[in-house]
């Protein structure tokens, strides 16, 4: 089978992004494991530069790589969390989850087919045979023909937000909070006292007597 410089590239790209995701994944660390993955979203938009999605690649990198995983990383830098139970915990479970990974791969595999896959050329790029940049077919075909996934994702994402906030949200003795409802109901004559005084003026300090020393 013949490979030209685009075909070894998007295979360069994948094989680099898949690495950095196992690692990312393993890596006791989680400071590692957000620069792993890092490396493994930007891999994945330079595959997606090589497929002729330039739109999709450079969002990936501006989105998730510029703004989410740096702010990931601060997050994680921030968080005073236990390191050990947690590698205790990775230890405990590691066994089971590598028979669990191990069944699922297979069961990809099974279900994509590897063999049709291979067979089977890649299908021609969409926005290329309508005659229009990938952008304009893709925001075409998100807001006409998936309209309704969209939506649902966005959904499914506002929820996993809500829920990560409440998961995380922990009430430290010390720490201070507020109180939306208290603050509605501050009143100014309650926070505010006029005070009136009269004013005062400073006394002038002492003139030396001349001649004396």
């Amino acid at each position: 089978m013949d490979f030209d410089f685009q075909t070894l590239a998007f295979l360069g790209f994948a094989a680099v992004a898949a690495i950095a995701a196992l690692a990312a994944i393993t890596a006791r660390n989680p400071v590692y494991a957000v620069l792993w993955l890092v490396l493994t979203f930007f891999s994945v938009a330079c595959t997606w530069i090589v497929g002729g999605v330039e739109f999709l690649g450079i969002a990936l990198v501006l989105v998730y790589v510029g703004a989410v995983m740096v702010l990931f990383l601060f997050v994680v830098m921030m968080l005073d969390m236990d390191k050990a139970p947690m590698r205790e915990g990775y230890v405990r479970y590691l066994p089971v989850g590598l028979v669990v990974a191990a069944v699922m791969l297979v069961q990809m595999l099974v279900l994509i087919g590897v063999r049709s896959a291979l067979q089977a050329p890649l299908a021609e790029n969409a926005a290329v045979a309508a005659g229009v940049p990938n952008t304009t077919w893709l925001a075409h075909a998100l807001f006409t023909q998936f309209m309704l996934p969209f939506e649902v994702a966005a959904v499914i994402l506002t929820v996993a937000v809500v829920a990560a906030v409440m998961l995380t949200l922990r009430r430290r003795p010390g720490a201070r909070h507020q109180n939306p409802s208290e603050q509605v109901r501050a009143r100014a004559s309650e926070r505010v006292r006029l005070v009136k005084m009269q004013a005062e003026v400073p006394a002038m300090p002492a003139q030396p007597e001349e001649g004396a020393q």
